[in-house]
């Protein structure tokens, strides 16, 4: 039973992970790639829900390393210290949206800038965005650490 959780929280993490790296790669060109009008009526159509994809998706990775660290906390020492580095990493992709994303994206919806600047926006969106996966990388190799400690 041990097992298929180790896996299933490994696997559920990994498909957070896989959607923002596609977001990453393939929304996010898309988005550069057209005009402040067409961008504006696009994420005003798709925003929301992309919001809502990514929240489920971003809170679920972020209580793995909490539900790990909780069931290691007696069990190995070892497994809990990589457990606990992998949930501060989760805090810290989480504080990025509320540090820039949460803004950017009201910025995005309320269609806040006019072609040059939304250009710029979007190149720093694409900026803390990989910095985000960045740090999402190593909570989930934590995450590992701390499940092949168990």
């Amino acid at each position: 039973m041990r097992d298929i959780i180790s896996y299933v929280s490994i696997l559920l993490f990994s498909i957070f992970l896989g959607a923002q790296i596609t977001e990453g790669v393939l929304m996010v060109p898309h988005w550069k790639s057209m005009n402040a009008a067409d961008f504006y009526s696009y994420y005003g159509k798709f925003g929301p829900a992309i919001g809502r994809y990514f929240t489920v998706l971003t809170i679920t990775a972020a209580l793995l390393p909490l539900f790990v660290m909780m069931y290691s906390w007696n069990r190995n020492r070892v497994s809990f210290r990589f457990a606990a580095l992998s949930f501060f990493f989760a805090l810290l992709f989480i504080a990025a949206f509320y540090v820039y994303f949460k803004g950017a994206n009201e910025a995005f919806l309320n269609a806040a800038y006019s072609s040059q600047p939304l250009a710029e926006e979007l190149a720093r969106w694409s900026y803390w965005h990989w910095g985000r996966v960045g740090i999402e990388c190593l909570s989930l190799a934590c995450l590992v650490l701390a499940i092949r400690r168990l």
